[in-house]
């Protein structure tokens, strides 16, 4: 396949998949081999879970200042350095001796891995005009859909068939094909209006992430009216509120906060903050009923929840294709409230109920969340403009980042307020822990009912420039 033959959108889509599938796939298969971990290097549970806390302040600091990097720097140079970064890290990790090095690699890793998410959506939404940024989010889909899901099933196989060390190593024959094909085809972007670097910007929003991030994660643990927690809490909320005021001063700040005055934009944010809060909360929490409560394993729990990406995955491209005619607002409102029905049928399940209704439950629920991912992804950047592109990712992808953060802590903290104890205190049988998921599948169904709420406020009109018609010649067919 010669180079000029390629597509600019196609190229950006494959180093893109391939970028976030291991990004994406790393931040979830490493919760699995955290027990061995532990093992491994003969520490608690307190000590190994700054195996992921390091890795997500690291992700926190570099998510905002993203945009502004691929913009001064090029989009080009940026991905493949954080890539590189990575990839590096990846490596490191897996050659770890102790867990001090694995912690400082994992900090490593998510220097590059905040900077890959926000440039590359950037690039993507560069190269897909908005006619067809709906065809663009069913290849978004494949790493957000998969990723996460295949995350139980790839750590505990690896783990058990060969080492924990493979978990990272799994990442490198991908991350270097994805290197060489993008220094080769994926073309430079700069934009000139980036303006100098933004050091009060850049400190206020790594801090203020990091610190909102690490609350969240320590939260329903710890307890909320923890001091390191309120510490934390408090001290992130402080620096956002200093980085509102500092940034809507500066005439080109860091993360540009005015493109929050965009209707669409906001109320896509907003949207997309209670839909990736159920979604990804019932992901996190539904392995906790199978492993901790019913029994099984982390690898049968893994194929148990694994059909939710099966979902997303088929109903993506009939999502797409009624994306033009319905529009962002009756699809996302019509996908949360079925995802809220099969959430709240999740209460049906009890200890023995046959795993196969779960994956078929678990298959609805990704399903639904096809019909909100999709039009979210096409609409969101219908009215930002080329140069605000790249900061408007950084925000996006902090939004998602926090969402998520958000949507486990509530979800945890629910749980862990309604899972009952034994007068020993020590954890209470399977049966007596099922209610407390139930009540916890509950607030996820109100969640997303408040989602699709928000979404009615979404006007059709706004995304016009998205629904149009997609047109292609036949020569433009075998462009490829």
């Amino acid at each position: 396949m010669r180079r000029e033959r390629l597509k600019p959108q196609y190229v950006v889509a494959v180093v893109y998949v391939a970028a976030m599938f291991v990004n994406i796939l790393d931040s979830t298969v490493v919760n699995v081999v955290l027990p061995t971990l532990s093992r491994e290097f003969k520490v608690g549970t307190s000590s190994i879970d700054w195996v992921v806390t390091g890795y997500l302040l690291s992700l926190a600091v570099w998510i905002p200042a993203s945009g502004w990097i691929g913009d001064r720097i090029g989009t080009k140079r940026t991905f493949l350095f954080a890539l590189v970064v990575f990839t590096a890290g990846s490596a490191l990790c897996g050659m770890s001796t102790s867990l001090v090095e694995l912690v400082s690699f994992r900090i490593l890793q998510g220097v590059g891995g905040g900077m890959l998410t926000p440039v590359g959506f950037a690039m993507l939404m560069r190269a897909f005009p908005p006619a067809e940024r709906a065809n663009a989010s069913k290849i978004l889909i494949i790493p957000t859909a998969m990723a996460p899901a295949l995350g139980p099933i790839v750590g505990g196989v690896l783990t058990d068939w060969l080492s924990w060390r493979w978990v990272f190593f799994i990442n490198l024959p991908i991350c270097v094909s994805a290197f060489a094909f993008g220094l080769f085809f994926l073309q430079e972007h700069r934009e000139p209006t980036a303006g100098s670097f933004d050091v009060p910007g850049f400190l206020l929003s790594g801090a203020g992430l990091a610190s909102i991030l690490y609350a969240l994660s320590q939260g329903p643990a710890r307890g909320w009216g923890s001091p390191i927690v309120a510490i934390t809490a408090f001290a992130g909320a402080v620096a956002f509120a200093g980085l509102a005021v500092v940034e809507l001063r500066r005439a080109a700040p860091m993360l540009q906060l005015r493109l929050l005055t965009d209707r669409l934009f906001r109320g896509t944010m907003l949207t997309s903050v209670f839909s990736t809060g159920a979604f990804l909360g019932i992901l996190f929490v539904m392995p906790l009923l199978l492993q901790e409560a019913r029994g099984i394993s982390a690898f049968q729990s893994g194929l148990a929840t694994f059909p939710e990406a099966l979902g997303v995955m088929s109903f993506a491209q009939l999502s797409g294709r009624l994306y033009p005619v319905v529009g962002p607002r009756r699809l996302m409102v019509g996908g949360l409230l079925s995802l809220a029905v099969f959430l709240t049928l999740l209460t049906r399940v009890e200890l023995d109920t046959n795993l196969w209704a779960i994956r078929v439950l678990m298959y609805a629920m990704g399903a639904s969340m096809s019909f909100v991912f999709i039009p979210l992804q096409a609409s969101a950047f219908a009215r930002i403009p080329s140069a605000d592109t790249g900061r408007a990712s950084a925000i996006y992808n902090t939004q998602r980042q926090m969402a998520s953060a958000l949507g486990v802590a509530v979800l945890a903290t629910i749980l862990a307020a309604r899972l009952p104890a034994t007068a020993g205190g020590l954890p209470a049988s399977g049966v007596d822990q099922v209610p407390a998921f139930h009540d916890v599948f509950l607030v996820a169904a109100a969640i997303a009912i408040v989602g699709a709420l928000v979404a009615l406020r979404i006007h059709d009109a706004d995304a016009a420039s998205t629904m149009l018609a997609k047109v292609q010649s036949s020569a433009e067919t075998s462009s490829l």
